[in-house]
Order: C-alpha cells, then structure tokens, then sequence
C-alpha cells in the first residue's frame, strides 16, 4: 500500500510537471487564456489518473489485508486445536494421579492394617515365648542364667579343645619346617666356619730362670715391684710357685704388657725403678703395634671391606679381652664369618652382616671408659667413625636395646647366640650353673597340676610330669606355651630350652 500511494505521488508530481512545462511552452506562443485552459484541463486529467491509482491501491491494500488476516486466523485455528490436546492430555494425567493417590491410600490403610496385626502377633509371640521359657525352666530345673552359664562354659570347653588342636598342629608343622630349615642353615654355617675354644683366664704366669730372680722382681724394701704395679696397674703376685710370677689383672692389655715388661727385665738381668720404666714404655709400645697388627688381620679374615683406623684399633685391643673366657675378637671373627654365610644362603646383605657381625662387641674394649651397654657403645663407635646406618643398627640390636627391624641384625643375634653357646666357648661358674637349673625348674613347679620338674642336659631340656586327673592333653599344649615363655621374660640363656610335658606316657614339646 505504501508502494502504490508513492506512486500516486510520483503521477501527480509528474502530471504537474507536465503540465507547468507545457503552460510555460503555451505561454510563450500563445495567449495566457489558451495556456490556462490547457492547464486547467491537464490538471483535471491529472487528479483522475491519480484518483484512478489511489483506488487501485486501496484495492490491493484491502485485498493483502483479507489475505493476511485469513493467515493469522488460519495460525489461531491450529494454535487453538494444539491448545486443546494438551488440555486433553493434562485431563488425562489428572485423572491418572487421582487414581493412583486413590491406590496408595488404599495401600497404605493395608499397611497399618498389617502393622497392627503384626504387633499383636509380636505381643502374642513374646507371651508365649516367656511362657515357653517358664516351662522350660520348670522342665530342666535350671534359670536362664544357670543355662546361659551352662552353655558358655561348654562352649568355652568346645572352643579350647579345637584351639589346642590347631596349636598343636600349626606348631607341629612350624616346628618340622623350622627345624628342618634352621638346621641346614645353622650346620652349614658351622661345618664351613673352624674356630678353635681356648678357655682364658684373668692371670698371667712369667716364668722365671730361678726363684732368686723373685728378690730381684721386690727389690729392696719393695720398691721394684711397687714400680711395676704403679706403671702397670696389673697385681704382681710373688708366691710359693716355684719359679712363677702370676699376674692378675681384668685388663688384658695392660696384663700383657706387664707380662711382656716383666720378660725383658728378667732377659736383660737390670731390674730397678728407672729400667722398669724404660721396658714398660717399650712394651707398651710394641704391644699397641701387635693391637694394630691384630686388628688389621681381623679385617683381613673377615673379608668385609675396608675400615676406619681407630675402629681397627679397637678390634685389636679385643684380643686381650675376653667374656666368659672366651676371647671377644675370636669370638667376632668367628660370628662375621656365621653372619656372612646365613647372608649368603637368606640373600641378605653378606658386606652389612659381616661388619656388624664383627663391630658388635666392639664396647667391651672401652666399656670402663664409656658409660652404657656395650652394645649401646659399639654402635656409637660405628656411626662416629662412618659406618652404615643398617651396619649401626645391627650392632646396637643384637642384644635387643632396640628391636631388630632388617635381616641382618637378626642373623648377627644369631650368630652372637651360636658362637657363644656353642660347647667349650664359654666358661660357666658352679654357681652360676646351679642357679639357672634351680630357676628353669621353679618356673614350672608353680603351675597347677605340675606334679615334678626336671632340668636335663645341662639346662637345655625341662621334663614336666602333670598329673593325668588335673591336665588333658589340650591343657598340657597351653602349658608348654606358658612355661617356654615365662623362661624367655624372665631368664637370660643362650640357644634354645626344650619343655617336655609328659602326661600318661605322652609328650607334648614347646621348644624355645
């Protein structure tokens, strides 16, 4: 529609144009009153032509108006029949969800029903149970409690029976792989390591030429010997022992270099204060190379690397000391070389087991000069001077100061327990011996039912005999157990005690 009114205007634009071009032509050869008939009639034809377009447009217009109102009204019909279906289908659901409450309420009158029911089934139940039970108790002649008490300590016999036998069997198969398995390892070990057992003492003996040299060793008024006793800090002891001095001392160091003092003034015949002197100096001197002479050859034997100086010093001086008679640097050789073969067979570390197996008495050469453990003293000693933290740690494990967390500290404490335990190692006083056997046999005379206790093979069996009325086989299991274990908190022992409980010519064995 805007269209065709622009083309009205542009017509009558047009036509006025006309006309005024064709009036100013006419004006100019004709007269003013021709022109403006002529004028008047071009403009009257003008405003017909666009009187004719306007009504043409407004044709269309109303036409493109029909036409798209019967669109609009068309697009209203669909949206109003879309409208209508979804309206159906909200009925629809209306009526669904009004059916299903109308269910759930019926379900859920059901429910309390049931509920209801349920409860006085539960109060029926319980009246009769308690009935039930009165009756029982009436029939057997025992309240709850007495057979509750009745069931438990029947279950309690069930139970412990089954326990001992599982024991019983576990530790049979423990043992026979343990044993079979520990044995191997520990002859192997001991068939590939040959250590020679000389029992030391704590005194020397020098022998003399003659017992005038014995004058000679006092001298006058007791001053040659006091001399030697100040240098040495070693007892001479001049007795009735023909020609003999014994000296006595815990120190084997300066035992022996007094020893060796004493033998070259007897050699050289020149006993006095100022001499005495001289050849202790000298012998001290010689005796600190033979330390390091015999510390070095240590570490040689071994086989375990090199070490620091001052620890090769201190293995040394472990060659005049001795535990239980038993010389504490034999006694560290020997233990490296078990660690070392144990490692080889469990693949552990052969290098850490030897040196730790080697440094772990190392405090007993300078236990009175440190305070603390021997074991406490070594480790400190490896660690100052560079050793590994595994090395450190076996040594200050093996007497169990601190728990063993690696395979070697564990295969050091073995083999510390081997080489002293094993026969002629070690010197064990009367006493000492009569004490442990009576302490092994008072452990297990205190259990009820232990009717005798025997110590056998020179501590190293316990043979209980029980009395058949008071121990059951079970029983004589968990027996076993106790008393092995008793003896390992409370006695200090090398290698393994065997306890035996014999009961009605059966043996039940816990060793440990």
């Amino acid at each position: 529609m805007v269209i065709l009114i622009g083309l009205l205007i542009a017509g009558i634009g047009a036509g006025l144009a006309v006309g005024i071009y064709v009036g100013s032509r006419l004006l100019s050869s004709r007269d003013a009153d021709a022109a403006a008939a002529e004028n008047l009639r071009l403009s009257e034809e003008a405003k017909r032509s666009a009187e004719a377009i306007r009504r043409e447009a407004q044709v269309e217009a109303r036409e493109e108006a029909l036409k798209l109102r019967a669109e609009v009204e068309s697009e209203l019909q669909d949206k109003r029949a879309e409208i209508i279906k979804i309206e159906e289908r909200v009925l629809a659901k209306e009526e669904e969800v009004d059916r299903k409450l109308t269910e759930f309420e019926r379900r859920d009158q059901g429910l309390a029903d049931r509920e209801t029911h349920l409860k006085a089934m539960q109060e029926e139940a319980k009246a009769a149970g308690e009935q039930q039970l009165k009756e029982l108790e009436r029939i057997s002649g025992l309240t709850i409690e007495e057979a509750k008490r009745h069931v438990l300590e029947r279950s309690e016999e069930l139970v412990r029976h089954e326990m001992a036998r599982m024991v019983r069997q576990m530790e049979e198969e423990a043992r026979t792989d343990a044993k079979r398995r520990a044995r191997n390892l520990v002859a192997d070990a001991l068939q590939r390591v040959a250590a020679s057992h000389a029992a030391e003492t704590t005194v020397s003996i020098v022998e003399l030429p003659s017992d005038d040299m014995k004058g000679r060793i006092i001298g006058r008024e007791g001053r040659n010997i006091r001399a030697l006793e100040n240098l040495t800090g070693v007892d001479f002891i001049i007795d009735d022992t023909p020609q003999a001095v014994v000296l006595s001392s815990f120190d084997g160091v300066r035992r022996e270099v007094a020893k060796l003092t004493l033998t070259k003034l007897v050699e050289d015949g020149r006993i006095h204060p100022s001499r005495i002197e001289e050849m202790y100096y000298s012998s001290k001197a010689e005796i600190e190379e033979h330390i390091q002479q015999a510390g070095e050859q240590a570490v040689f034997e071994a086989n375990c690397g090199q070490m620091h100086e001052e620890l090769v010093k201190l293995l040394g001086r472990l060659r005049y000391r001795t535990s239980y008679g038993q010389n504490i640097l034999k006694h560290s050789l020997e233990c490296a070389h078990l660690a070392g073969i144990m490692a080889s067979e469990l693949g552990a570390s052969v290098k850490t087991a030897k040196r730790a197996a080697l440094l772990h008495d190392l405090g007993k050469a300078m236990t009175h000069e440190v305070e603390g453990s021997h074991a406490l003293i070594s480790a400190q000693q490896a660690k100052r001077y560079g050793e590994s933290q595994h090395v450190v740690h076996a040594v200050e494990a093996h007497h169990y100061e601190v728990q063993p967390q690696t395979v070697e500290a564990v295969l050091v404490i073995a083999a510390d327990a081997i080489s002293a335990s094993r026969p002629g190692a070690r010197g064990e006083s009367l006493e000492n011996y009569i004490k442990r056997l009576e302490s092994l046999e008072k452990i297990a005379s205190t259990k009820k039912g232990v009717e005798r206790v025997y110590a056998l093979q020179a501590g190293r069996e316990i043979r209980v005999m029980v009395k058949p009325s008071e121990i059951d086989d079970d029983t004589a299991v968990l027996l076993s157990h106790e008393i092995a274990r008793e003896i390992e908190d409370q006695l200090e022992y090398p290698g393994q005690i065997k306890v035996t409980v014999i009961r009605e010519s059966r043996a039940t064995e816990f060793a440990k």
